[in-house]
């Protein structure tokens, strides 16, 4: 059973969303907050598997509090829920440690499928999203960095396949690529998220990205 938090400000979204996940045998919502302070109450008593996080909310928007929930070391995975789509919003709080994002006009079954995806610690972010919104951050100026020494620890095959991760490909897709077992490219991807201090994939695609590992267009 995959326990689930719902944080919004608005009590009829938090009652939208929770209408949407109770046909799912396998989805419990054990609990809501209104803002970012009451979220971290609720996650450090609650435990939840997954949190649906608003990011425009009074008290405590939902970036900063996902920023407090990775960094005090909860375990639920963060999707955000958000009606701005790919902006620096989305940008700041994957930075920040959220697994993904949720448009909140999506269709009804896909907050369902986002809920698995995350408690499973799958991206919730497809190649194309990933690329537009790195591009759309990119071309506001974002600032260039050094290529810091977390990068230069990765063995040359966890170099390519944080490439390939960052082209979108997953472990299925990486295992014919590469030409070994999906269980061997599990095995790769997790000493190269560790190396890079990286929670998830997606947090991996960022920071290559942010750190000019791979260019849009160049991956």
């Amino acid at each position: 059973m995959t326990t689930v938090l719902l944080v919004d400000d608005q009590a009829i979204v938090r009652a939208g969303v929770r209408t949407l996940l109770e046909p799912a045998s396998d989805i419990d919502v054990v609990g809501e907050a209104a803002d970012g302070l009451e979220a971290l109450t609720q996650v450090a008593a609650l435990r939840p598997d997954v949190t649906l996080m608003d990011i425009r909310m009074p008290n405590l928007n939902g970036i900063d509090a996902t920023r407090r929930i990775v960094s005090a070391g909860h375990d639920t995975k963060v999707v955000i829920l958000t009606t701005y789509g790919l902006d620096e919003y989305v940008y700041n709080a994957l930075l920040a440690g959220a697994a993904g994002f949720l448009l909140k006009t999506e269709a009804p079954e896909r907050f369902i499928d986002a809920v698995r995806a995350a408690a499973a610690g799958d991206r919730l972010l497809g190649p194309a999203t990933t690329r537009q919104l790195i591009e759309r951050y990119l071309s506001t100026g974002a600032p260039t960095r050094e290529p810091p020494r977390e990068l230069q620890s990765l063995t040359e095959r966890e170099r390519e396949v944080l490439r390939l991760v960052a082209a979108g490909l997953s472990n299925q897709e990486l295992a014919v690529r590469l030409h070994i077992g999906e269980g061997t490219v599990k095995t790769h991807v997790a000493r190269m998220l560790a190396k890079l201090g990286c929670r998830d994939r997606v947090q991996a695609v960022v920071y290559a990205y942010e750190h000019g590992f791979v260019r849009p267009g160049n991956n």
